[in-house]
């Protein structure tokens, strides 16, 4: 019989009293992996409560203390590195080589967040006038929650969790309930660390969950990664209810391509960020745009790349692209390719309605290459997520730069070239977020904000780093005043 997703509340495993349910299935197999309770706004109320319960306790608790959990919790997570890398393949569809690395990724950020006692250090003056002193310290927000996506199950919650606990705050995590199973089993874990009750909760569900998170008068700060239109909607209604919020939101990333880029490198290092994880993260490439004489070599390359790709089940050995998260999403990718089609783009390589042997029922597209598109088509602005790569073409860097910066999305720009001066130009004037020179991922390591700019990004904090120990602590400024004739002698 398949299992009901439990929820963690005060350090108690709850079912919930949900009256809906939705299915977890593995994108790749149709297997029915658990089913997802879409919690009442009353299981909000519980883990908001508990976390407020904890909150005194926890913040009062010297920092040094409180990453002890996080020393523990990382080598938790080094013992079941494994286990949790498949369990991520089984429910999100990528390759077990991908999920290992999201959950490198996700211990990295535990490292970092190790280092709070330092890193959420204030500062001080004296003699700011004669007799007074001034300083600024750092303090916990209190209770926070984050919305993570079902792209990274593993990896996302960690931008920012850690983060929060090293700090002194109390957190609630609602995973996408398209995957609970990964955040579940990482909950396990932490509980197995000993952390205090109430310091940690989960809560399982859909918008409702999420409204209830956003309305509850105890969270002071949300975290969100996801489409625009819903990082918008979160941010927005995170502000109108007072409270701190940091929403990535979608992207459409381009790749430019210089006439003196290494051929081969560019070649595998673009299809490798086009079609890595079907194309369903944030910084996967979805325009790339040749200029002057790239394109005598480029698309045929990448066409061959595109081709050539292994697709099937993440776990089966050899396998270079998994399926993408759901019937519904491979609806709306192919769709997608028809209109970019329709719209006057080539389909040189088409990769829908593919026959994956064994795996029939699987939420498969292959790779796939729009080429030609025109500027001012649909597909050439719109978020595709799936493993769809659109090409382009332009004369000189001028005209590359200007149609990277004509997008509402502000993610990441990659710039492959042999010429420093144009790699140069290209990072000082792209409006990205994330820059990747010679990379196709230009994913920051987790001491650096995974940053993003425009319609990508609906805040002033990032996750990871310093970006969030500044959005989960409130600075405080004392001034004082000490004056021989107040003062007790002794």
């Amino acid at each position: 019989m398949t299992e009901n997703v439990l929820n963690f509340i005060d350090n108690e495993w709850r079912a919930s009293s949900a009256t809906e349910y939705l299915d977890v299935v593995n994108p790749a197999t149709a297997e029915l992996l658990g089913r997802t309770p879409l919690s009442p706004v009353s299981e909000v109320a519980q883990a908001a409560e508990a976390a407020a319960r904890a909150l005194p306790e926890w913040r009062r608790t010297p920092p040094t203390e409180r990453v002890q959990y996080l020393f523990k919790l990382r080598n938790l997570l080094e013992e079941h590195f494994e286990e949790l890398s498949r369990l991520i393949t089984m429910e999100c569809g990528k390759t077990l080589e991908e999920a290992r690395g999201e959950t490198r990724r996700a211990i990295e950020n535990v490292e970092v967040a190790s280092g709070t006692p330092i890193l959420m250090q204030g500062y001080n003056s004296e003699d700011i006038a004669r007799g007074f002193d001034e300083t600024m310290i750092r303090q916990p927000v209190g209770v926070c929650a984050a919305v993570c996506p079902f792209n990274f199950p593993g990896m996302v919650p960690f931008w920012f969790m850690p983060y929060a606990i090293a700090c002194g705050n109390t957190y609630i995590v609602k995973p996408s309930e398209k995957v609970p199973l990964t955040m579940q089993r990482i909950v396990g874990l932490i509980e197995e660390t000993g952390i205090p009750k109430g310091v940690v909760n989960l809560v399982n569900g859909a918008r409702e969950t999420v409204d209830a998170i956003l309305d509850h008068p105890a969270i002071r700060a949300v975290s969100f990664v996801g489409s625009t239109p819903v990082a918008r909607y979160i941010y927005r209604r995170s502000a109108e209810n007072g409270k701190r919020a940091q929403c990535q939101g979608g992207a459409k990333n381009p790749i430019v391509v210089m006439p003196d880029a290494d051929a081969e490198m560019t070649t595998k290092i673009t299809a490798d960020s086009a079609f890595g994880c079907a194309g369903q993260r944030c910084a996967a490439a979805s325009l790339a745009i040749t200029v002057a004489e790239a394109r005598d070599w480029f698309p045929e390359m990448i066409c061959d790349a595109a081709a050539g790709r292994v697709t099937g089940y993440g776990l089966d050995e050899g396998v270079q692209m998994g399926p993408v998260i759901t019937p519904q999403s491979r609806s709306r990718i192919q769709e997608l390719i028809g209109k970019g089609q329709a719209e006057g783009a080539g389909v040189p390589v088409d990769g829908r309605d593919p026959n994956i042997r064994g795996y029939e029922r699987g939420n498969f597209i292959r790779p796939t290459i729009l080429a030609d598109v025109p500027i001012g088509s649909e597909v050439a602005h719109t978020e595709i997520f799936g493993p769809v790569l659109g090409l382009m073409h332009v004369n000189t860097l001028d005209d590359a730069i200007a149609l990277v910066n004509n997008s509402s999305h502000g993610n990441m720009a990659c710039i492959f070239t042999s010429s420093g001066a144009a790699a140069r130009r290209f990072r000082h004037e792209a409006d990205a977020g994330d820059i990747g020179i010679n990379v196709g991922i230009a994913a920051p390591m987790a001491f650096f904000p995974f940053s993003g700019w425009k319609e990508s990004f609906f805040g002033d904090l990032h996750g990871q780093g310093w970006d969030a120990i500044e959005f989960f602590t409130q600075k405080k400024v004392v001034v004082e005043r000490w004056p021989k004739e107040w003062s007790r002698k002794f």
